[in-house]
C-alpha cells in the first residue's frame, strides 16, 4: 500500500477500537433482526461499513463510498444499508442506545443528524443495489476439454522364455495319531475323582448316623439294647457286612428317612445306571483276574495310604504355620496402626491450633472489606437515582412505540381472517358439490354361485363348494395322523418310563450295597485310628503360638493407654 492508503486502513482501524460499543450495537442488532441468516465470521465486514456511513462519509464523500460498497457483495451490502439507513431505527432505538454512552445531545448534532441528512442519496445507492440484485444473470463458464495424449514410452524388449521349473514332489502326510480318536484322559480323571468323592460322602454319611460310637454298634447287634460300658463280645468278621446292614437299616427305620423323596431327571437316572453298569463289569473283571491267579494289591494299596497320610500331616503342620504367622503379622499390623493414630492425634491438635489463627486473621480482614463495599454501595445508590429518571422517559417512549406498532399488527390480523374465510367458504361449496355427487344412487350389488369355476380356463379351476369339500377331507385325514402319532408317542413314553422305573431298582440296590461297604471301610479306619498315637505337635507351631500370645499383650497393653 503507498503512504496514503496505509493511512487510511489505519485509521479505520483505530476509529473501529474506538468506536466499538456503539458500532456492536447496530451490528448486534442486524444479526438479531435481518441478519438472523448472515455468517457470523462476517461480523468485522459489518463494523466496517458502519463505522465508514458513521463517521467518514463526510470525509470519504459516496461517490468514494458507493464504490467500497459495490467491490462487496452486492446482496449484503444492500440488506445493511437498508436496515441501517431506517429513518424509524435511527431517531428511535439507535439514538436511545448511543445515549447511553454518550451525551444525547452530542449524539443527535454529530451522528444522527448527518445520518438522515444522507439518507435520502444513500437510499438512491440501495436501490441500485437491489436493481442489480433483481438483474443479475448467473453465468456458467465453459470450461475446455482436456485432450489426452499419448505417453512416449519406450518399446521393451522380448522376454525370453523362462526354463520350465521341476514338479515338486509332495512328502508323505502323517498319518493321524489314534489318541484324535480316543476319550481324554481328563475325563477319566474326572471320573475317579467323582467316584472319591462320592465313596467319602457315603462313609461321612454313615459316620453321622452312627455318630462315631462303633461300640455302640456292637452292643446293639449282640443284645439289641443300649449299654452304658464299653467292654461287649466282638462280632465275626465273615459276618460284617450282615451287620452292618442290619444296623442301618434299623436306625433309618426309627429315624423314618429310608424313603427320602430325592427327584432326579431322566439323564441322570440313565447316567447313574450306566456308571453302575461299569463297575459291575469291572468288579466281574476283577473277580475273573483273581481266580486265573492275579496278585491282590491290598498290602501296597495299605503302604500307599500310610505315606499318604503322613504327606498329609505334614502338609497340614506346613498350614498350620502359615496361618499362625500370618496371625503374627495382623497384630505387628494393628500394633503399627496404633502408634500411626497417636501420631496422627498429635498433628491434628497442631493444625486445630493454626487453622485457628488463620480464621482470626480472615475475621479481620472480612470486616475490613465489608466496611469498603458499605461505602461502594452508598456511591453506587447516589448514581442510580440520577439515571432513574432517564429510564422513566425512556420506558414512556417505548411505550408508544409498542402503541405504534400493535395498532399495525390489528390491522394485518384483520385482513388475514378475512382472507381464510373466503378460503374456507370456498372450499364448504366444494364440499356440498362433493356429498351431492355421493348421493346419488348406483347398484353395486352382485350375485355370485359358489357352485360355477372362475372361468379361466385353468385345469385346476374348481367351484368353492368343491374347495370347502376337499378342505374337510384334508383336515379329517391330518386329524387321523395326529392321532396315531399320539398314541405312538404315548407308548414310546409309557417304555421309557418303565426302563426308567428298572434303572432306579438297580441304583437303589447298588446304592445300598456301597453304603454298607464304605461303612466297614470307616469302621476299620476309626479302629486304626484309635489304636494309633496322637502325634506330636511341631516345634515351629509352639514358637508361633508363643509369640502371637506375647503380641496379643502388648497389643492390649496399647489399646488400654489409647
Amino acid at each position: 500500500l503507498n503512504v496514503t492508503e496505509e493511512n487510511f486502513v489505519l485509521d479505520t482501524l483505530a476509529g473501529c477500537i474506538e468506536y466499538k460499543s456503539l458500532l456492536d450495537v447496530v451490528v448486534n442488532a442486524f444479526f438479531v433482526r435481518d441478519g438472523r441468516y448472515c455468517l457470523i465470521s462476517e461480523r468485522n465486514l459489518y463494523i466496517v461499513i458502519c463505522y465508514l456511513a458513521t463517521f467518514q462519509l463526510e470525509e470519504l464523500g459516496l461517490q468514494y463510498f458507493s464504490r467500497i460498497v459495490k467491490s462487496l457483495d452486492t446482496a449484503k451490502m444492500q440488506k445493511f444499508l437498508r436496515f441501517f439507513f431506517n429513518t424509524l431505527y435511527l431517531n428511535t432505538w439507535i439514538k436511545d442506545e448511543w445515549s447511553q454512552f454518550y451525551d444525547s445531545l452530542y449524539v443527535k448534532e454529530n451522528w444522527i443528524d448527518p445520518l438522515l441528512r444522507w439518507q435520502p442519496r444513500v437510499q438512491q445507492l440501495i436501490e441500485q443495489l437491489t436493481d442489480k440484485l433483481s438483474n443479475c444473470t448467473t453465468t456458467i463458464k465453459t470450461s475446455t476439454v482436456t485432450q489426452p495424449e499419448e505417453f512416449n514410452l519406450t518399446i521393451p524388449k522380448p522376454r525370453a522364455i523362462p526354463m520350465p521349473l521341476p514338479i515338486p514332489v509332495l512328502e508323505k502326510r502323517q498319518p493321524v495319531p489314534p489318541s484324535t480318536y480316543k476319550p481324554p484322559k481328563e475325563k477319566k480323571q474326572l471320573e475317579e475323582i467323582k467316584r472319591k468323592n462320592r465313596r467319602k460322602a457315603e462313609i461321612r454319611s454313615i459316620i453321622c448316623v452312627c455318630k462315631g460310637d462303633y461300640f455302640f454298634l456292637n452292643s446293639l447287634l449282640v443284645q439289641g439294647t443300649f449299654l452304658t460300658g464299653r467292654e461287649v463280645v466282638p462280632f465275626l468278621p465273615q459276618y460284617l457286612e450282615v451287620v452292618w446292614g442290619l444296623v442301618l437299616t434299623q436306625y433309618f427305620e426309627e429315624l423314618q428317612i429310608d424313603n427320602i423323596p430325592i427327584k432326579l431327571n431322566a439323564a441322570a437316572i440313565l447316567r447313574e445306571g450306566a456308571l453302575y453298569q461299569r463297575k459291575m463289569e469291572q468288579e466281574l473283571k476283577r473277580i475273573e483276574n483273581l481266580l486265573r491267579g492275579a496278585g491282590d494289591p491290598s498290602e501296597f494299596l495299605e503302604w500307599q495310604n500310610q505315606m499318604r497320610g503322613k504327606d498329609m500331616e505334614e502338609q497340614l503342620a506346613e498350614i498350620e504355620c502359615r496361618r499362625l504367622q500370618g496371625k503374627l503379622s495382623h497384630e505387628e499390623a494393628v500394633l503399627a496402626h496404633q502408634n500411626v493414630i497417636q501420631e496422627n492425634k498429635k498433628k491434628a491438635a497442631l493444625m486445630r491450633e493454626e487453622k485457628a489463627e488463620m480464621m482470626h486473621q480472615y475475621a479481620e480482614k472480612r470486616l475490613q472489606e465489608q466496611k469498603e463495599m458499605r461505602e461502594l454501595v452508598e456511591q453506587v445508590v447516589e448514581g442510580h437515582k440520577n439515571a432513574k429518571q432517564a429510564k422513566i422517559k425512556l420506558q414512556k417512549y417505548k411505550q408508544q412505540i409498542v402503541q405504534e406498532v400493535c395498532e399495525e399488527n390489528r390491522e394485518l390480523l384483520r385482513q388475514a381472517l378475512e382472507e381464510e374465510e373466503e378460503k374456507l367458504r370456498k372450499r364448504y361449496e366444494l364440499i356440498q358439490q362433493i356429498r351431492a355427487i355421493e348421493s346419488l344412487p348406483s347398484l353395486r350389488h352382485k350375485f355370485v354361485d359358489l357352485t360355477e369355476t372362475g372361468g379361466h380356463g385353468l385345469i385346476c379351476e374348481m367351484s368353492i363348494v368343491e374347495l370347502r369339500e376337499r378342505l374337510a377331507l384334508l383336515r379329517e385325514a391330518q386329524k387321523a395322523a395326529e392321532e396315531e402319532k399320539r398314541d405312538q408317542i404315548i407308548h414310546e413314553k409309557q417304555a421309557k418310563e418303565q426302563l426308567l422305573l428298572d434303572k432306579l431298582d438297580q441304583i437303589s440296590l447298588f446304592r445300598a450295597e456301597l453304603g454298607r461297604a464304605a461303612a466297614l471301610k470307616q469302621e476299620e479306619k476309626k479302629q486304626k485310628s484309635q489304636s494309633g498315637e496322637r502325634p506330636m505337635k511341631d516345634d515351629r507351631i509352639l514358637n508361633l503360638q508363643k509369640k502371637i500370645v506375647e503380641k496379643t499383650m502388648e497389643r492390649k497393653k496399647q489399646a488400654g493407654l489409647l
